[in-house]
């Protein structure tokens, strides 16, 4: 009898055992994917079960999460950024994809008012003329930016949903084209929206391909900045000096400028004279090793920060694009 009440009582024991294993189980890890597919049905008709085979081949990379949390821009002063950009083979680049590409810029330039210097130094900043376009699926970064990096989510959500739609637009299969850890594509390095908003067919074979077509790289480029306001002006950036410290109440973190030029001269900042004093501008200083600079930044410095937003940046865009013209031109003597 003792011998069957402990067989009953290890009997007990063991399906309270497997009861309780099985209430404390894990369950199947929750679909990530789930809202953001149900969108895509119900926004913009995607078949729901390929959509979801999709996104569950695209891989969430580390290199792409520590890409994004310390960008170049954010790290460096402008000593160290400018020597990445302004380096006589990226110039010489330069020099030969305009000479190449003379045409295309020339028509360009007169269709959209946008200098060929700017249009030639964003593809050298942004690829070195198509040397680098990127190596990350564009589909591995939008996902792992938009469902693994709370601070930027919404954004990159929005994009995946606009890389989605660009595809099923253009013909692309979405698990092929490939870009920067942001998910910018082609020699242009157009994010999603703005590869759906500001790229052209230039070349007139009804595709928008910012990765091979010449034509469609560089109108694409200058219609995105007439869209952004460029101004057919010289104007982009002049370097100035500064006395005293009354001038340190007009730098800020604020790319747009807010301040007239007779706001400036008022705080001891030195200002053009053959330029109206009601001009709007911004001050800007930027670090060299052992010194500060002073410049003085116009409307167009601005538009050129709406491609990236960074002074640093815009600055180096805009010096590539000046040492770029004056070889070019000495060239063409």
């Amino acid at each position: 009898m003792q011998l069957n009440f402990i067989r009953l009582l290890l009997a007990t024991l063991i399906t309270f055992t497997s009861l309780s294993a099985c209430a404390t189980k894990p369950s199947a890890k929750p679909d990530i994917y789930h809202d953001f597919i149900e969108k895509m049905v119900s926004e913009h008709q995607f078949d729901r079960d390929e959509l979801s085979a999709l996104l569950n081949k695209a891989v969430v990379k580390e290199s792409i999460l520590k890409a994004m949390s310390s960008p170049a821009e954010r790290r460096l002063e402008w000593h160290s950024y400018r020597r990445i950009f302004l380096k006589p083979n990226r110039i010489n680049g330069g020099i030969k994809f305009w000479a190449e590409n003379k045409a295309l810029l020339d028509a360009a330039s007169k269709k959209y008012g946008v200098p060929a210097e700017i249009i030639v130094a964003i593809i050298g900043v942004e690829t070195r003329y198509g040397g680098n376009t990127g190596s990350y699926k564009v589909l591995d970064s939008l996902t792992t930016l938009g469902f693994h990096f709370p601070k930027r989510a919404k954004f990159f959500k929005s994009e995946l949903e606009h890389f989605l739609l660009l595809c099923r637009e253009e013909g692309f299969d979405p698990y092929e084209p490939k870009g920067s850890y942001a998910g910018a594509m082609g020699k242009s390095q157009f994010i999603s929206s703005s590869y759906r908003a500001y790229a052209v067919d230039g070349d007139g074979d009804n595709k928008r391909d910012l990765w091979n077509s010449h034509a469609d790289i560089i109108n694409s480029v200058a219609h995105y900045f007439a869209k952004h306001g460029w101004k057919n002006s010289t104007l982009v950036t002049q370097q100035t000096t500064v006395k005293g410290d009354t001038h340190k109440s007009l730098l800020s973190r604020s790319l747009k400028p807010k301040n007239t030029l007779k706001q400036l001269a008022q705080k001891q900042v030195k200002t053009p004279a053959d330029i109206p004093d009601d001009t709007i501008v911004k001050l800007l200083k930027l670090n060299q090793k052992d010194h500060s600079e002073y410049w003085l930044t116009f409307h167009n410095f601005y538009v050129i920060t709406r491609y990236n937003h960074s002074h640093l940046y815009a600055m180096a865009v805009y010096q590539l694009g000046q040492e770029i013209k004056k070889g070019f031109l000495e060239s063409n003597k």
